[in-house]
């Protein structure tokens, strides 16, 4: 059920003929992307302002309705900002900090998930996802106003596609008849049941996870709820197995319930079946039912995400639970990783080999993401008499000892995965740096004397300079100084035990190398490493 007032549904990209129905033989594109969602319109942008051509293809001609993903991580909302849209999120969403979890009628313990100043973004925020995917084709449509070679095709469904060593032809299918294309690259976006996937006779390895969640959005009027993240384990009225709570914009709550395997969907999405647990909830509080639906989820991932000229990111690539909110913004940073990298092939600045760094580097953050959320889970949902054991003791420990309070797991929440190990990473050479910002790590912002540092770094290759002087050679350097920083932030995240700093920043800001001074020979080496020459 949908409430009209919640049509989140645009058509922001309608059909539209275009020139490549009527060529004559297909028409050859550097990039096609396939799928209009979040990480399929990221991917387009993020290549479109480095210049290159992209093709979008979509079988809808806007996007969807209903919230979907709700919670977009600090690290999402810096990407979205490097591409000039972020702002525009964290004014529409809604910012939330603190997080309580209960035990049947009881407050476990609380956490905050700010725990320290000196960022532009917040650690979350909720927003619906339609919100989300709108604000990135509105700066899509800013940026082509401006000479980015973006095309978006709405009802354009691709049917086949044809592999070879050195592009991809694809069989599109659109109001006007069929026609057929040819794509240097194709970037596979299209979600989690991917035609592309199918196309290709892939799948997915892992885990089903044997459960049901029923979401029920709703808007109450006027609610005492605070804005805060609630998530009951065997809530005492009797709703379902767990319960979450949170606030979206627009005056919209979500609720998850977890009902159980063993279910009848469509008797559990009638309303009156809905708002039984609702009200069993909530008590006397006025409300209407804007959205529901039935979930079950894995904890997937395709054993390799490039296949030559195909290169598959976001859901199409890997599958996580919701608890963690690890969906859509694992898909952004694939789309960090793989936009920088892709540009640098296509110009020629860098060999295809690059790309094989995008599988290596995304595959370990799939893993990271998965083990993550199987654990949460695994604790929600336990599917033993021992485990369930286990999980209430520790519930009950934590409700008055702190060292239990980290074992609770209601959904560890998403954060940035660190390229251990990565081909593209110079052994660390800064003593006694902080281990935040080892090689391979994503930068946290910090205040600097003209705003904040990951403005600063944006795009490209960078050199960061702390508390030492760096020549401008062959890559912009960004200096900063601990003195326009009184509250230390910048010196715990960058200096450590170290007086002076300089850093190789790679354009989606991870920390490619470090070392305690200048020296234009390891510079050299070690940015020829981080582009793959090595």
């Amino acid at each position: 059920m949908i409430h009209d007032r919640y049509q989140l549904a645009f058509k922001l990209y309608p059909y539209a003929r275009s020139a490549d129905q009527d060529a004559a033989a297909p028409v050859r594109h550097p990039v096609v992307v396939l799928g209009g969602g979040p990480v399929g319109i990221a991917t387009a942008l993020d290549l479109g302002l480095q210049g290159i051509p992209v093709v979008v293809l979509d079988d809808h001609e806007g996007i969807g309705q209903g919230s979907r993903a709700i919670c977009f991580a600090k690290r999402s909302l810096e990407i979205a900002h490097r591409y000039g849209c972020g702002q525009a999120m964290l004014d529409k969403g809604i910012i939330w900090n603190l997080g309580k979890v209960f035990h049947d009628d009881r407050k476990v313990f609380e956490f905050n998930l700010l725990p320290e100043e000196g960022h532009r973004f917040p650690a979350f925020i909720n927003l619906q996802q339609p919100y989300f995917e709108r604000f990135l084709v509105e700066r899509v449509r800013q940026a082509q106003a401006e000479g980015a070679p973006i095309e978006i095709r709405g009802r354009n469904r691709v049917d086949q596609v044809e592999v070879s060593d050195s592009s991809a032809l694809v069989h599109i299918t659109t109001p006007e008849g069929p026609y057929t294309i040819e794509a240097e690259w194709l970037i596979g976006a299209d979600g989690a049941s991917s035609p592309l996937r199918g196309m290709m006779g892939l799948d997915f390895d892992g885990r089903v996870f044997e459960d049901s969640f029923l979401i029920a959005d709703i808007r109450m009027v006027n609610d005492d709820f605070p804005t805060e993240r609630w998530f009951w384990f065997e809530p005492h009225f009797k709703s379902g197995a767990s319960t979450l709570l949170h606030r979206q914009p627009d005056g919209i709550w979500r609720v998850d319930f977890q009902i159980g395997w063993d279910v009848d969907r469509k008797t559990e999405l009638q309303e009156e079946n809905v708002r039984a647990r609702l009200d069993a909830m909530l008590g006397d509080v006025e409300y209407e039912i804007v959205w529901t639906s039935i979930y079950t989820f894995q904890c997937r991932r395709m054993k390799k995400f490039r296949h030559n000229r195909v290169i598959f990111a976001g859901d199409a690539a890997h599958q996580v639970s919701p608890f963690g909110a690890r969906g859509a913004n694992s898909g952004m940073q694939d789309v960090d990783n793989l936009g920088w990298k892709l540009g640098a092939v296509i110009r020629g600045e860098a060999p295809e080999t690059l790309l094989d760094s995008y599988d290596t580097e995304r595959v370990h953050g799939a893993d990271e993401n998965i083990l993550n959320s199987t654990r949460s889970t695994d604790f929600i949902t336990p599917k033993s008499k021992v485990s369930h054991t286990f999980r209430n003791a520790v519930l009950d420990l934590a409700e008055t000892h702190a060292f239990a309070r980290p074992l609770v797991n209601s959904g560890r929440l998403s954060v940035p995965c660190t390229y251990d190990g990565s081909s593209l990473n110079t052994p660390d050479a800064l003593e006694g740096g902080p281990a935040r910002t080892r090689p391979g790590s994503p930068c946290p912002d910090a205040p600097v004397s003209d705003g904040f540092l990951l403005d600063g770094l944006g795009h490209g290759f960078k050199l960061l300079a702390v508390n030492t002087e760096v020549p401008q050679s062959v890559l912009p350097v960004v200096s900063v100084s601990t003195e326009s920083d009184p509250e230390g932030a910048l010196a715990q995240r960058y200096l450590g035990d170290a007086t002076t700093a300089v850093y190789l920043i790679r354009p989606d800001q991870h920390v490619a190398a470090r070392w305690s001074s200048y020296d234009a020979e390891a510079v050299s080496e070690a940015l020829s490493r981080a582009m793959g020459k090595v």
